[in-house]
């Protein structure tokens, strides 16, 4: 089975900077001729508040003729608590009112693919705690099955043991959570996007894919994060393991958004403090 994964593309009708990546983007993917294509989130630029851009970057995705899943990012739903746009109900229910849910279980060829929605990690709600029992569940209902799990945010950024590491990666409450499911249920893939650095590896028995974005790249922002600054997808073949092959996707421009930051994610004002 082959799986095609992209991931930030950042889509928006009213800032438009990477729209133009779509139409190579979507040429490569007809070409590879997937059996599903897995979106692993910041689908948008600015989902979380705009129901547009939502509605916008689903049409573009509905051009695609296989079959395909989404996870929400932090740009689609929100971040973490303190941020300038945490997640909430109203920015959930958005989501899943436009997209859809922002969870999935898909069976197939022998192996169940599960997607979760990576932004509630950190949050120590009930929404949180529900969906790892969500995911709990799910792994354990596999029938036999092997198991890939897709997400927006990666489980790490350097170690696998590292501190917080605030907007990048999962908190280490969290991640262990999920390293605990991981491990008993023998997880053969965790594959993700959000960090704009594509890069493969492995934790124990686990295949580790951060894909990279099919937006933009990130200069001198940020500091440099382990693999390489790129434009493209993800090929995933299953049969009895996974193999994953990073693609630079022929025709995508490698836009830096160092160059477009104030115009695509300006910072909010900051209110005045009350006399």
């Amino acid at each position: 089975m082959k799986i095609i994964q992209i991931t930030d593309t950042h889509f928006s009708p009213e800032k438009p900077h990477f729209n133009g990546n779509w139409a190579p983007l979507l040429n490569w993917i007809e070409a590879q001729k997937a059996d599903l294509i897995i979106h692993t989130g910041d689908l948008t630029v600015d989902g979380a508040d705009k129901d547009h851009d939502i509605t916008f970057s689903m049409d573009l995705m509905r051009q695609a003729t296989a079959p395909m899943l989404i996870v929400p990012g932090n740009h689609d739903v929100g971040h973490l608590p303190g941020s300038d746009q945490p997640v909430n109900a109203e920015r959930l229910q958005r989501w899943r009112q436009l997209a859809g849910e922002d969870r999935f279980v898909e069976d197939a060829n022998g192996w169940r693919f599960v997607g979760i929605n990576s932004l509630l990690l950190g949050h120590e709600d009930d929404e949180e705690e529900a969906q790892f029992e969500w995911l709990r569940t799910a792994f354990e209902a596999r029938n036999g099955r092997r198991l890939a799990l897709f997400a927006h945010k990666p489980l790490f950024v350097d170690d696998p043991h590292e501190g917080d590491t605030g907007y990048w990666g999962v908190r280490p409450n969290q991640r262990k959570h999920l390293y605990d499911l991981i491990a008993s249920h023998d997880v053969a893939l965790f594959a993700s996007g959000h960090l704009h650095w594509a890069w493969q590896g492995r934790l124990e028995n686990t295949s580790l894919v951060w894909g990279p974005s099919a937006a933009f790249i990130i200069d001198k922002l940020e500091r440099e994060m382990p693999g390489e600054r790129l434009i493209g997808a993800v090929v995933h073949h299953f049969d009895d393991e996974v193999r994953s092959e990073i693609v630079a996707v022929p025709g995508m421009t490698a836009y830096y958004i160092d160059d477009v930051i104030h115009e695509v994610y300006p910072k909010p004002a900051k209110k005045e403090a009350a006399e």
